[in-house]
């Protein structure tokens, strides 16, 4: 019963657009929470506030950055690796060079 309300309580029909009652509704979406719209008893889209959005977007950028980041694990070979040292000196970097970056890592 419990997602039978749920889905009344945050459905809109599109009707209510056409009524002028969008800004009510807008309201309802930033205090509430997201809303589906109806039309034609189907479902025609998601009603999210811009916080909510973002949020989500966020999300799926992690997950997605998270399943990039452990398929490179799956296949890291430690014994592959070269210390920066060993770049730096084939490269010409000095201690110097890098004093003067600035690099900020998330």
């Amino acid at each position: 019963m419990l997602n039978l309300r749920s889905a009344i309580e945050n459905t809109v029909p599109i009707t209510l657009f056409n009524r002028g009652q969008a800004g009510k509704i807008f309201e309802d979406v930033k205090r509430d929470g997201a809303k589906v719209v109806i039309k034609n008893n189907v479902a025609e889209c998601v009603l999210l506030s811009p916080e909510e959005y973002i949020r989500l977007m966020d999300e799926i950028e992690d997950a997605r950055l998270l399943t990039i980041a452990n398929e490179r694990m799956a296949r890291y070979d430690p014994s592959k690796t070269i210390p920066a040292e060993e770049v730096y000196k084939e490269l010409g970097i000095t201690e110097e060079d890098l004093e003067d970056v600035d690099v900020e890592i998330e």
